[in-house]
């Protein structure tokens, strides 16, 4: 099963609303909020790669008040 860690830079002052946000998403295993350059943490998990492309493209970015994401994808050893 495809996982990715996704990191967020949120819009000032909606920070807890894209929490919520993605916490609410079936796909997110964890959702931890961060002191530094990125507000949040999210560690995502997905049937498939493409349902993991789609999840990231089509739905996490749409979040209002989503400034920025970096995407790590994790490579299973």
């Amino acid at each position: 099963m495809p996982e990715a860690f996704v990191l967020f830079k949120t819009e000032p002052t909606h920070e807890r609303d894209v929490y919520l946000s993605l916490a609410e998403h079936d796909d997110v295993a964890e959702v931890h909020a961060l002191y530094g350059e990125f507000d949040l943490l999210v560690r995502i998990s997905s049937p498939t790669s493409r349902e993991l492309s789609k999840l990231l493209m089509q739905s996490f970015r749409k979040i209002k008040g989503v400034r920025e994401t970096q995407t790590l994808i994790a490579v299973g050893a």
